[in-house]
């Protein structure tokens, strides 16, 4: 029979972080989602599943949440195997109009807050049969875009703090993973359009440099999440593991 596990997910409300949320529940684990969008993640939570779903509302920048929000889902469960950091924060603009405050903001939710939430979790964690962590960073973390400094410096920042916390955890038998989407169709990358002079040319050309000749779509990306909390990967820690329909091996 198998054992229903709890999964926090920070970041659920659209995208990769709501489809994995939906994936979850449906194979009967409970979620405990954070997100900053109240109506998109209560909205997520009331969906139907046959695992349970709670949430809570808070800004990732604010250096207390990380903490605040694992006790609250050991309240509402009583365990936790799985954290995923999904949240990302993508600013686009030209290198002169970025602020110190936007540079900021990103470090915060991209990099910062990650490792809060593994500092606040890994006590949790150690109790867990099948204890992971797991961080989305991105494709961005191996390729540069113009215009947008911090994103790509943050997410390659995220596969170097997955690599040490896989050191240090995985003796305790906590594993410690990255997950690097390729270009993915989901309104996250609305900024990066938005910064194209051309948007529709951009994007042709785009998808004309992947070898499926597709974005991704965020289930595709859920499954292999599912992948790596589950057992089947006992034996991963410490990787960067790239869905990307090709993008970066051409």
């Amino acid at each position: 029979m198998r054992v229903i596990a709890t999964i926090l997910i920070a970041g659920g409300a659209t995208g990769i972080g709501r489809a994995s949320l939906q994936a979850f529940r449906a194979q009967g684990d409970n979620v405990f989602l954070v997100d900053i969008n109240r109506e998109e993640a209560e909205a997520a939570c009331v969906e139907t599943g046959a695992g349970a779903a709670e949430v809570l509302i808070g800004d990732l920048t604010d250096p207390a949440l990380p903490k605040a929000a694992i006790e609250a889902a050991l309240e509402a469960f009583g365990s936790l195997d799985t954290v995923f950091v999904n949240a990302g924060l993508l600013r686009a603009a030209a290198l002169t109009d970025w602020t110190l405050a936007d540079w900021q903001a990103s470090l915060a939710v991209n990099l910062t807050a990650p490792f809060l939430f593994a500092q606040a979790a890994a006590p949790a964690l150690r109790g867990s049969p099948n204890p992971s962590l797991l961080f989305t960073s991105s494709t961005g973390a191996l390729r540069g875009h113009a215009g947008m400094p911090a994103y790509h410096a943050t997410k390659a920042g995220l596969v170097g703090l997955c690599r040490s916390l896989a050191d240090e955890l995985s003796p305790q038998g906590i594993r410690v993973n990255c997950l690097l989407p390729g270009w993915v169709d989901t309104p996250f990358n609305g900024p990066f359009w938005s910064h194209q002079p051309d948007k529709q040319l951009a994007e042709r050309d785009l998808v004309a440099g992947i070898p499926l000749r597709r974005q991704g779509t965020a289930e595709e990306l859920a499954a292999t999440v599912l992948f790596l909390a589950s057992p089947a990967a006992a034996y991963i820690t410490g990787a960067s593991l790239v869905v990307d329909g090709g993008y970066t091996a051409v």
